[in-house]
């Protein structure tokens, strides 16, 4: 389904981010979780790539599977580092054969082992030059929808890493909205007022798109420690850690307070009307399903009425 149409029919969205198996074994694990995921009705789920492209099979792979064996609409990430214009015409060429309906236009990450790469070497050096290029590849009509792929691209409420002047920062995000996006995910992040103050500057910015709350929650300090290395910049709230202290290494106990204040961030947000929330699950399924239930619903439909 179109993402506007998916906005046009939920007044909130609720939607989980998986990662490709590397192996049989963790393809298993990951659709064993999806099935229970899938039952909370996500109005759709979204699909990592890998660094440069390491996981571009596994990722195509994945979104295949989805499509045709589960009830799940997924959304691919699509990065452009170390790509050419022929790679990119390809992924979105194979997408829109087997009907997949949106992609997220993401600038992405080198390899490592590349060292400093040089980005002027690719096809397109910025997310919006993604936009653009996908928006002109719906004016071809080479898709099913007549309006083509929809396109989301990511948002920063704590800030970019890479982009430390803050105005500079919206100038970048309202580039790729005016290039055409038509929604913004955000990273994670762990004090909503720091999401109010990004939707608030996205409002001055003249940004209109709906913007979705990037939602992790800590289930324990080894995750914890990944969690700073997967968005880097992410700014823990002394409470949080606080929390996490006094449970003195217990993962149990560790894993009710990661869970108990991700599930205030989200009742936070939907008492501020969110337009849609979107949870970073690690491939598993319990975390979010207890959320689920502490917010006082079955599935995403029952949530998004209130």
């Amino acid at each position: 389904m179109h993402i506007q149409d998916i906005f046009a029919n939920n007044k909130t969205t609720f939607s989980f981010e998986f990662f490709p198996p590397v192996d049989d074994a963790a393809s298993e694990r990951l659709f064993a979780n999806i099935s229970e995921l899938e039952a909370l009705k996500p109005s759709f789920v979204s699909v990592t790539y890998g660094a440069g492209g390491a996981t571009r099979r596994l990722t195509q792979e994945l979104v295949a599977r989805l499509k045709s064996e589960t009830t799940c609409d997924p959304i691919p990430h699509l990065p452009i580092v170390c790509h050419s214009e022929q790679e990119v015409r390809a992924i979105i060429d194979k997408y829109a054969a087997i009907g997949i309906s949106n992609l997220l236009a993401l600038a992405g990450d080198p390899p490592r082992a590349l060292g400093e790469y040089d980005r002027s070497k690719d096809a397109f050096r910025y997310a919006a030059d993604l936009v653009r290029y996908l928006k002109d590849y719906n004016d071809t009509g080479a898709h099913p929808d007549p309006r083509g792929f929809g396109i989301g691209v990511a948002g920063f409420p704590e800030g970019h890493p890479a982009t430390p002047n803050r105005l500079l920062e919206m100038d970048y995000l309202k580039a790729k909205v005016d290039a055409g996006a038509d929604y913004i995910v955000t990273q994670l992040f762990f004090d909503n007022r720091d999401f109010f103050d990004f939707r608030e500057r996205c409002d001055l910015a003249g940004i209109t798109v709906p913007i979705l709350a990037g939602i992790m929650p800590v289930t324990s300090e080894k995750g914890l420690q990944r969690m700073s290395e997967l968005a880097l910049g992410a700014r823990f709230p002394a409470r949080l850690l606080r929390a996490i202290r006094r449970c003195n290494g217990v993962e149990s106990y560790v894993r009710k307070v990661g869970i108990q204040w991700a599930t205030e961030q989200c009742r936070d947000l939907l008492d501020n009307q969110v337009k849609g929330i979107h949870f970073y699950t690690l491939n598993r399924s319990t975390a979010t399903r207890e959320i689920f239930s502490f917010l006082g619903g079955a599935d995403a439909h029952h949530l998004a009425k209130y």
